[in-house]
């Protein structure tokens, strides 16, 4: 079949592609930017076209001789996410009637157990998205999970740091609420499953794991597989689910901008109540995964750096319609920047390989305590902070988080450009050059660049200025010496 998948830059819209790709069928991926799906793995196996949800008008080639469609799209993060969500669904729907495309599935969260449960807001758009488009008159399938586990996901990142980094710790009553976990690999076994539905299926379905566990023995069974002693966990009244989502985002790389919806969607009970989609889409001869089989496999990613997708790499907006630092003077306003230079001896691919390693556990090259401070105080504000890392310890993709940056721009063994993601009065970037020289050696060219916004920006830049000589100054001159050791 033809399967349209929106979403695809990220966390289940990039690996169901693939999935879907490997069975067969053709694909076409809308994204806002198309540079953004450039440096998958697939890319050349699947049309990418761009278009906006948010935008009508370019959505009908997008949708033109589809069979499935698939709604996988979020605007978690953002202070009006239900408004942006139901938009976004409305002109979906719209856009599939007028295609005549076959078959919409979407992927939602839980519903509360009984009517007189307040739903949190992000399950509540959840639930409102599932009905507009089952009111599309498009055949609709909703799949409602609960807990994802797998490597990369928020779920499963909130878990792992909250449970590595603290052997003991005080947490709001919820952790004790029961939760249906499921693996991503049974969760998009079903999304891919729903493309040979009957066209008269057209209904939600609650799809969960074989395992009904608290978070409190979510976190218990989690330090079993990875090795770890037993937690001391203590669940208090007063932390509330605002109080909770600031603890979540002071431990783990989760922001609080998206870690509140989450934790205030753990407030309730998150069992399935059906699993009517095992006629249509027949459980494994082995069964669903379970809870330790899904922790195990995500941690074996994790270690051997094969996460395929991340939670951050669609948290961040598109590239602003701004000035970008490749642009001549005249384009207007203001642009502070601060450049170094060194010769290398080292040969231009030596430079590049410590260039795309920077960030994560390699770190930035210069003063790590005043990069540790930034990333605290970014994330005092509500920002990213630095914990978010990285995917891979070695390479890069456009589109994809590293820290408080995001990957805007790489041409392979010659330039690495950043644009930054942390709280700022204005828009920032960093790049980092790889040119030749003679002698087989090479140039190390950085440049930051600062688009101040309002007197706010140009304060900011006048009160950082004076530490780029040790910041930037140093980080040039160890990512030179490093790939000078580099063999």
């Amino acid at each position: 079949m033809r399967c349209l998948v929106t979403g695809a830059t990220g966390y289940i819209g990039g690996r169901l592609t693939p999935l879907l790709l490997a069975d067969g069928h053709t694909v076409r991926c809308l994204a806002r930017k198309a540079v953004r799906l450039r440096d998958v793995p697939w890319a050349s196996a699947a049309e990418i076209v761009e278009g906006d949800l948010s935008r009508p008008e370019t959505l009908p080639t997008a949708f033109a001789d589809v069979d499935v469609a698939y709604f996988l799209v979020h605007s978690l993060g953002r202070s009006d996410f239900e408004a942006a969500d139901r938009a976004a669904a409305t002109n979906f729907a719209a856009a599939a009637r007028a295609a005549g495309v076959r078959r919409i599935v979407y992927l939602g969260g839980p519903e509360p157990a009984s009517d007189a449960e307040v739903p949190s807001p992000h399950l509540r758009s959840r639930a409102e998205v599932g009905r507009i488009l089952l009111a599309s008159g498009v055949p609709t399938a909703v799949l409602r999970a609960a807990v994802i586990i797998g490597s990369g996901s928020a779920s499963f990142e909130m878990l792992r740091y909250l449970t590595e980094r603290l052997p003991a710790m005080i947490t709001p009553r919820w952790v004790r609420n029961r939760i249906q976990p499921i693996a991503v690999r049974d969760v998009l076994r079903y999304l891919a499953g729903c493309t040979a539905l009957p066209a008269e299926v057209s209904r939600g379905f609650d799809i969960g794991g074989p395992d009904v566990l608290t978070f409190r023995e979510m976190m218990q069974r989690y330090a079993r597989v990875a090795g770890l002693r037993r937690r001391i966990i203590v669940p208090v009244r007063p932390l509330t689910p605002s109080l909770s989502s600031h603890w979540v985002g002071l431990i783990t790389p989760v922001p609080n901008a998206i870690a509140r919806p989450l934790v205030e969607s753990l407030i309730h009970e998150a069992v399935a109540h059906e699993h009517d989609i095992a006629r249509y889409v027949p459980d494994p001869p082995g069964g669903l995964t379970g809870f330790d089989d899904a922790v195990a496999l995500a941690l074996a990613k994790v270690r051997d750096a094969q996460v395929e997708t991340r939670w951050s790499n669609a948290s961040g907006p598109d590239a602003p319609a701004e000035p970008l630092p490749t642009d001549p003077d005249w384009s207007g306003g203001t642009a502070y920047t601060d450049v170094r230079e060194r010769t290398v001896d080292a040969s231009p691919a030596a430079l590049w390989r410590v260039i795309e390693g920077v960030g994560g556990e390699h770190g930035w090259y210069s003063f790590p305590l005043a990069w540790s401070v930034r990333g605290w105080l970014d994330r005092l504000v509500g920002g990213v902070g630095l914990r978010r890392g990285r995917r891979d310890p070695h390479r890069l993709q456009v589109g994809e988080a590293l820290d408080f940056w995001r990957v805007e721009e790489i041409v392979p063994g010659e330039l690495l450009r950043l644009r930054a993601e942390m709280r700022l009065p204005g828009r920032a970037w960093l790049e980092m050059r790889a040119v030749p020289v003679d002698g087989g050696r090479s140039r190390y060219q950085q440049r930051a660049v600062f688009l101040p916004r309002g007197l706010a920006g140009h304060a900011y830049w006048g009160s950082v200025a004076p530490f780029h000589a040790v910041v930037f100054g140093g980080m040039a001159r160890n990512i030179a010496r490093n790939a000078e050791q580099t063999p």
